[in-house]
């Protein structure tokens, strides 16, 4: 804040300070009337301290030599990367009058800073956002964390709620740590993910040409690991070691043709990287990784960046590689693909060399997989878009037909179509009644999973595997097969002209279909969500007395059926119906098939039609008064004996002479 007084002398009469504001007086003069005072000048202005006040000096001091420490740091390499993955906050200060506050935080680590969005109204913000810092190795600066945390203020300035420090030199490099930070002061606490990788050192431990295999380290790993050790840290499931030994085929993302990648590897919140390999489209690494593997069922992400201007990354490919799919020791490329894993990375082909080794114990896997996942803190978020509405309404429909042609099944074996396939469904459905016991219902799952199994063992891939690959060269075929085709047929002069008009009427046509298909899509949802709905107020209005006949009949049906289940046994219940079906068709042919229960249901109103059966009040007029003071003497429509209503108008001008007012 700075304010200029050009023409009278200004003389400070009085500073104070009250809690936390500074209060400054000023008597203006004029300049050659020293005597004649014009006015006063009140200023006001905030005043904040960060906590602990012991703190002050250090925590608004600004060394002389950031400007030399700057300008060293744009001409010098990163040594390591640091990244912070800011989850949530707990029990913060309240900072306003409803007892609640705005929190953010700040993050400064030499001369980088960062701020995390605001969380409105919250003593327990979740923010989950990621910030990359970069460690230098330089003796000015030194490796502590400095973070802070702000609550937004939007009539005077953010106010600053709590601090902590983070030594960076005490924390072991390639490792995610998990950190759950006291806030100075009491301010409550902070938690966050915090790795250091990217190290460009060649000493360090993971760097591929200084890394010897120890056979005493591997024994003790699979010792570690064994079945005999099962019950020994349920947690650790396993050991994964990755070696990334280079890329080729990369993208060009700068001007000059070349890239600077770098390699970022992802297990859930453990996050790793290499360092920047400077203009090159073929990056040698040569790094390798370990992981604590806490669920056998994880995906391993390996994606390539390309790091720009300022820090900031740019996306070159990306592959996922499940951990059960895993072949130890095997050193092989894999094709990188694009941001939805669909399709092929942009480049020549891009592609990556890894080798992977994965040490597990199957009885702490099968413990942890019936347990709750492990939560992501960085998934994006997943917002409406119109191609992946439609994709998941598209595969929800295929699951649903899988029932549908099952219960078209079960009602041909009822309709007897084939009479030999019905005569065995009853035959099969009797005995299955007659004799079924709860072990039954795991049986047939593990029958269906041993044939899954057998089809996979004589093929050798899953049935859903083999559908998709087949899709996929299917889709592939025709790709190709069309390129093919306008490869062999190279355009005349002459037919550009028809060559665009053919294009926009693919155009049209295309858009069209788009257009139904989105329609199609729509009304299919809104017609399922409508009737699920009105089938729940029904069954609500069903039980609250909305039509009080139908309740009734419900309250007798209910209690027929509590009296049948108490005295016959459930499976004579389900044979009972289950004859009832196959029986329809040959004793009574030309009955409809039915579902009693939905019947009944059907027969209840929903919100929709009792606010249509709702009657409105009537509002009374001229007619409707005159007409209740004179009732109807006969059924042949006569007005006080007069037949037909003749004379009835006459008399109408009459009474309304009389009623007129004066």
């Amino acid at each position: 804040m700075s304010i200029v007084i050009l023409s009278p002398r200004p003389l400070i009469s009085s500073v104070t300070t009250r809690r936390h504001h500074l209060h400054i007086r000023l008597h203006l003069h004029h300049h050659h009337h020293y005597h004649l005072q014009l006015y006063y000048l009140y200023l006001y202005h905030p005043l904040y301290h960060p906590r602990p006040s012991k703190n002050y000096s250090k925590y608004f001091q600004r060394s002389s030599r950031l400007a030399d420490v700057n300008r060293r740091l744009k001409s010098q390499i990163w040594s390591s990367v640091v990244t912070i993955v800011l989850v949530e906050a707990k029990n913060l200060l309240p900072m306003d009058i409803e007892g609640l506050s705005d929190p953010y935080v700040k993050f400064r680590l030499g001369t980088e800073k960062y701020k995390s969005k605001i969380a409105m109204k919250t003593l327990n913000p979740v923010w989950l956002e990621q910030f990359d810092f970069h460690l230098y190795e330089d003796p000015y600066l030194g490796q502590e964390l400095e973070v802070t945390v702000w609550d937004r203020d939007k009539s005077h300035q953010d106010e600053l709620m709590g601090r902590t420090i983070i030594d960076l030199a005490t924390l072991e490099r390639e490792t995610t740590h998990r950190l759950w930070r006291e806030l100075e002061d009491g301010a409550g606490s902070i938690f966050l993910l915090l790795t250091i990788s990217g190290t460009t050192a060649s000493e360090t431990i993971s760097d591929l040409a200084a890394h010897e295999e120890n056979p005493h380290e591997r024994t003790q790993l699979f010792q570690r690991y064994s079945i005999f050790n099962s019950f020994q840290r349920p947690r650790d499931v396993g050991h994964l070691t990755v070696k990334v030994y280079r890329a080729q085929g990369l993208a060009a993302a700068d001007l000059g043709g070349k890239s600077d990648p770098f390699c970022v590897l992802e297990l859930v919140n453990a996050r790793l990287q290499t360092q920047t390999e400077y203009k090159t489209l073929a990056p040698n690494w040569q790094k390798i990784f370990t992981f604590n593997v806490k669920d056998i069922n994880s995906v391993l992400e390996v994606t390539v960046y390309d790091e720009d201007r300022d820090h900031k990354v740019e996306f070159l490919g990306k592959v996922a590689i499940p951990l059960l799919r895993i072949h130890n020791g095997e050193k092989r490329w894999y094709a990188l693909k694009d941001k939805k894993l669909r399709g092929r990375a942009k480049g020549n082909s891009p592609q990556i060399l890894l080798e992977m080794t994965v040490v597990w114990n199957v009885l702490r896997a099968c413990i942890r997989t019936i347990n709750p996942k492990e939560t992501k803190y960085m998934e994006p978020e997943i917002k409406f878009k119109r191609q992946l509405f439609l994709k998941n309404v598209l595969r929800l429909k295929a699951i649903i037909l899988i029932f549908i042609n099952m219960g078209k099944y079960i009602q041909s074996c009822w309709e007897w179509e084939k009479k030999s396939r019905s005569i065995l469904a009853l035959i099969l459905f009797v005995l299955g009644c007659y004799y079924f016991e709860p072990y039954m219902i795991p049986t047939a799952a593990l029958l269906i999973l041993v044939k899954y199994y057998l089809v996979a063992l004589v093929t050798g891939a899953p049935l859903s595997h083999q559908n998709y690959t087949l899709q996929l060269q299917q889709s592939h075929h025709h790709q190709d097969h069309g390129d093919a085709a306008s490869d062999e047929c190279p355009p005349t002069p002459g037919d550009d002209d028809d060559d665009e008009d053919d294009k926009d009427k693919e155009e049209k046509k295309s858009l069209k279909e788009r257009l139904q298909a989105i329609q199609e899509v729509t009304q299919t949802v809104q017609n399922s969500i409508g009737y699920i709905a009105s089938l729940a107020e029904r069954v609500k209005n069903l039980f609250n007395f909305t039509v009080p006949y139908l309740s009734y009949v419900a309250m007798m049906l209910a209690i027929l059926g509590v009296a049948v289940l108490y005295l016959i046994p459930v499976r004579y219940l389900i044979l009972a119906w289950g004859v009832n079906k196959f029986s329809r068709k040959i004793l009574r042919p030309h009955s409809v098939p039915n579902n009693e229960l939905l019947d009944l249901i059907s027969r209840v109103p929903d919100d929709e039609e009792l606010l249509n059966y709702r009657e409105l009040k009537a509002i009374p007029t001229a007619d409707c008064e005159r007409g209740s003071a004179f009732s109807c003497s006969s059924s042949g429509g006569t007005v006080s004996g007069n037949p037909s209503g003749i004379g009835s108008g006459a008399h109408r001008r009459e009474q309304r002479k009389k009623h007129k007012p004066a």
